[in-house]
């Protein structure tokens, strides 16, 4: 189970918290630079004075195109399909990065994701924390966060993510290579649903983050991320 306590207050205010959400695949041959870029943006950790907070889709319908992602999850690809409400049914594609529910761009070309994540720092952001500890299998969280913005109800996500996974791909258009990836989101939980945290994944490795949508227009508001331990 995983447990979430949430308070609202007001908190000072530190710089932009931008998501960048990656939709890949080990499947796909065009998705290796993109996973690279969003090592890169997770360890440079900022962008323009934003901060930045990288979130590894892997969605699940290039697995039966010759290799299975080990890393696939049915929300990751259940996520992508709800921005085509945003960005239109023809933005359903790997790699694709999509910048605070604002904005999409092909996910290795860092100088339009660098870009998009300028936009959004220009726009209204809800501050947030976020504070985290793993006990026993249960995740104990409370997040503070500043009181919302009128006129839309938001969402209170949370996205257990897994750095530092190499996987040896043995077939598909990637077959022969080894892959590296970060930020790779393990589980998406929204409020207190029951979760449980896999004996495989690494939990020195483990980080959760916090994402405030709005319902209806998919944009982020606010996101805070701390490491799990």
């Amino acid at each position: 189970m995983i447990g979430i306590v949430l308070a609202l207050a007001q908190p000072a205010h530190p710089p932009a918290a931008i998501v960048v959400e990656l939709f890949t695949s080990e499947g796909c041959s065009s998705c290796p630079p993109a996973d690279d870029l969003l090592s890169r943006l997770a360890k440079d950790g900022t962008v323009g004075g934003a901060q930045i907070i990288p979130l590894g889709l892997h969605v699940t319908y290039w697995d039966q195109l010759g290799w299975k992602d080990p890393a696939s999850l049915e929300a990751a690809t259940r996520r992508q399909q709800d921005y085509a409400r945003v960005f239109g049914p023809d933005r359903v594609y790997t790699p694709q990065a999509v910048i605070d529910g604002r904005a999409e761009a092909i996910g290795s070309s860092e100088p339009a994701i660098r870009q998009a994540v300028l936009e959004a720092m220009k726009q209204p952001h809800v501050g947030a924390t976020l504070v985290a500890s793993i006990q026993g299998d249960r995740i104990h969280a409370t997040a503070t966060v500043d009181s919302p913005p009128g006129g839309e109800r938001l969402r209170r996500l949370f996205f257990i993510t897994e750095d530092g996974l190499t996987s040896i791909v043995k077939r598909g258009e990637n077959g022969g290579h080894t892959l590296h990836h970060d930020a790779v989101v393990r589980r998406i939980v929204e409020d207190g649903e029951p979760g449980t945290l896999a004996p495989q994944w690494n939990r020195d490795r483990l980080h959760l983050t916090l994402v405030l949508q709005g319902a209806k227009s998919g944009r982020i508001y606010g996101a805070a991320s701390v490491p799990l331990k």
